[in-house]
C-alpha cells in the first residue's frame, strides 16, 4: 500500500497562545547578541575550494572567481578579524553584554588571539559548521562527516565541544544530522519564529532557538538592506519595542542581533549598534543571555512533553483513536488518513478541519448516513445506556440523563415528530446549551424546511467533533 502523503513543515508552532516565556526577572524580552565569526573559513583556494568567496562583503554584485584567489575579497574578510572583532568585543565587553559566537571550526583555528578574547569574556562559542560553504548541494554521508569533523577541530580550538550549533547556508538534512549528533543543546538553523520550540529530529527532542536574518547586519552587503548605521539602529530598535510591548502585554518574546565582524565591525556601522543597545538597556524589562542560557532556560521552564500525533499514526491506529468522532462513522476517519497531513493537524483544530473535510466532500447520501448514525435526545437508545461514550457524556453534561417524566415526554414527542418530518433525528451540539435551550432549539427548528435542516444538522454535526476533539488533543 502507498503510504499517505505528509507534508513536514509545521505552519503552526505555537499558535495563537504562545506559552510564557518566564524570562528572569519579569524580563518583557530577551536579547541574543550573535557574532558570526567567519574570517578564515570562506571559500577560499588557500582553504581547498574551488573558487573564491562571493557572499557578504563589500563588493556588489561579487561572483566566484573559478581557481582564482580574489585578493580583494580576502582583504574584506581579514578586515573582520583584524579591525572588525575587535571594536565588537571593545563594544559589547565594555557594556558587560553575553555574547553568543557562531564560530566556523577552521576560522577558529586560523584565529587563535581572538578565540582567547572570546573565552576570557566569557562568550559562548557555538559551531557555526567546519566551513563557511554551501551545503545543499552536499551528499548526506559528506554533510554528516563535516559535521563530525568541525566538532573535533572545535573541541581542539576552543578545549571544549561546542553545545549549540548554526551552519546558516544550510541543506535540508542539517538539522537531522545535528540532532543526530545527540550532543547539542540548541540548533539555530531555522528562522520561523520569536521563541524556542522543541522538535522531533534525528530521533530525538531538539531545542530549535530560531535565528534572524532580518535584525541582522548582513542587510548592509545586500541590495535591499541598510546603508547607514541609523538604518541598523531604527530597524532593531523598532523590532526591540515591538517586542517589547508584546511582553508588557504577558507574551515575552526573544530578539536574535545577528552581527558579523567585517560588515558591524566598520566604523561606520558599528554606532548603529550602540544607539539599539542603549536604548535596549535604558529602556528596561530587557534580558541579555547567551543562546546556552535561553536554551538551559527553556529546558527548565518548557521542558518537551510527549503528546498524540495523529499526523504520524498509522492507518489503524488512526481509526481506533478517532473513528468514534463522528458518531459511528469511521470511515470518515479511514479517508482523512489518506489526506496530507502534517504538524498542523496535530492539535484538535487541525485535525478537525482534516475530518470536516470528508466530511464536506462525502456524497449527500454519506452525508445523510452520519446524521442517521446519532441518536435521539433522551431517545431509547438513552434510556437503555446503550449510546457511544461521548454521546452519554454529552447528554450528561446537559441534564438529559436526569429528565422529570414529562420532560422524556416532550422529548420523546418532538424525537418522532422531527424524524417523521426530515427523515433524520435531531441534532444538537448540547454542550453548547442547557436543557432548556436545547428544547427551544428543538420546538424552533422542527418547522423548518428540510434542506435548512440537513445543513444546520451537518454544521451541528462538525461542531459535535469539534468538542469531542478538544477533548482528547491539545
Amino acid at each position: 500500500m502507498t503510504a499517505p502523503p505528509r507534508y513536514p513543515r509545521d505552519m503552526l508552532g505555537h499558535g495563537a497562545a504562545p506559552p510564557d516565556a518566564r524570562w528572569p526577572g519579569g524580563a518583557k524580552v530577551a536579547v541574543s547578541l550573535v557574532v558570526n565569526y567567519e574570517e578564515g573559513g570562506e571559500n577560499c583556494l588557500l582553504h581547498g575550494d574551488a573558487a573564491s568567496e562571493a557572499f557578504l562583503s563589500e563588493i556588489v554584485g561579487a561572483q566566484p572567481w573559478p581557481d582564482q584567489r580574489h585578493w580583494n575579497m580576502e582583504s574584506i574578510y581579514d578586515y573582520g578579524a583584524r579591525a572588525g572583532f575587535w571594536r565588537i568585543h571593545r563594544l559589547l565587553t565594555g557594556l558587560g553584554l553575553p555574547v553568543t559566537v557562531y564560530g566556523v571550526a577552521t576560522a577558529l583555528a586560523r584565529s587563535p588571539v581572538q578565540v582567547r578574547a572570546m573565552r576570557a569574556a566569557g562568550w559562548e562559542i557555538a559551531s557555526h559548521g567546519l566551513k563557511w560553504v554551501e551545503h545543499k548541494d552536499m551528499p548526506e554521508t559528506e554533510e554528516r562527516a563535516a559535521i563530525a569533523a568541525a566538532i573535533a577541530l572545535h573541541a581542539e580550538v576552543t578545549g571544549a565541544r561546542p553545545r549549540g550549533w548554526y551552519t546558516g547556508r544550510c541543506s535540508a538534512n542539517t538539522l537531522r544530522l545535528v540532532a543526530e549528533d545527540g550532543g547539542f543543546d540548541w540548533v539555530s538553523d531555522a528562522y520561523d519564529d520569536d521563541l524556542p520550540y522543541w522538535a522531533r529530529l534525528g530521533g530525538r527532542d531538539q531545542l530549535v532557538i530560531p535565528y534572524t536574518l532580518d535584525a541582522n547586519d548582513m542587510r548592509f552587503a545586500t541590495a535591499q538592506g541598510f546603508n547607514t548605521a541609523d538604518h541598523f539602529f531604527a530597524y532593531l530598535r523598532d523590532t526591540f519595542d515591538a517586542l517589547h510591548a508584546e511582553g508588557a502585554a504577558g507574551a515575552a518574546k526573544m530578539m536574535s542581533v545577528g552581527l558579523h565582524c567585517r560588515l558591524i565591525g566598520r566604523p561606520g556601522r558599528i554606532l548603529g549598534l550602540q544607539r539599539f543597545l542603549e536604548h535596549a538597556l535604558a529602556r528596561g524589562g530587557v534580558w541579555f543571555a547567551r543562546r546556552a542560557d535561553i536554551a538551559a532556560h527553556w529546558a527548565r521552564e518548557h521542558p518537551p512533553r510527549t503528546r498524540q500525533r495523529p499526523s504520524e499514526m498509522d492507518r489503524a491506529t488512526f481509526v481506533a483513536r478517532f473513528g468514534g468522532i463522528f458518531e459511528n462513522s469511521p470511515w470518515i476517519a479511514g479517508r482523512a488518513h489518506a489526506l496530507e497531513l502534517g504538524p498542523g493537524h496535530d492539535s484538535a483544530a487541525g485535525l478537525h478541519n482534516a475530518l470536516a473535510r470528508v466530511f464536506r466532500a462525502a456524497s449527500r447520501g454519506e452525508r445523510l448516513g452520519v446524521l442517521r448514525a446519532h441518536p435521539d435526545l433522551a431517545g431509547r437508545l438513552a434510556a437503555a445506556r446503550r449510546l457511544t461514550a461521548d454521546s452519554a457524556a454529552e447528554q450528561a453534561s446537559a441534564g438529559l440523563d436526569a429528565l422529570t417524566d414529562a420532560e422524556r415526554a416532550a422529548f420523546g414527542a418532538l424525537n418522532a415528530a422531527y424524524t417523521a418530518r426530515h427523515g433524520f433525528p435531531f441534532i444538537i451540539a448540547v454542550r453548547d446549551h442547557g436543557k432548556d435551550g436545547i428544547l427551544a432549539a428543538f420546538r424552533r427548528r422542527i418547522a423548518n424546511d428540510s434542506e435548512t435542516e440537513f445543513i444546520e444538522a451537518c454544521a451541528q454535526v462538525e461542531r459535535i467533533a469539534e468538542l469531542r476533539l478538544e477533548a482528547v488533543l491539545p
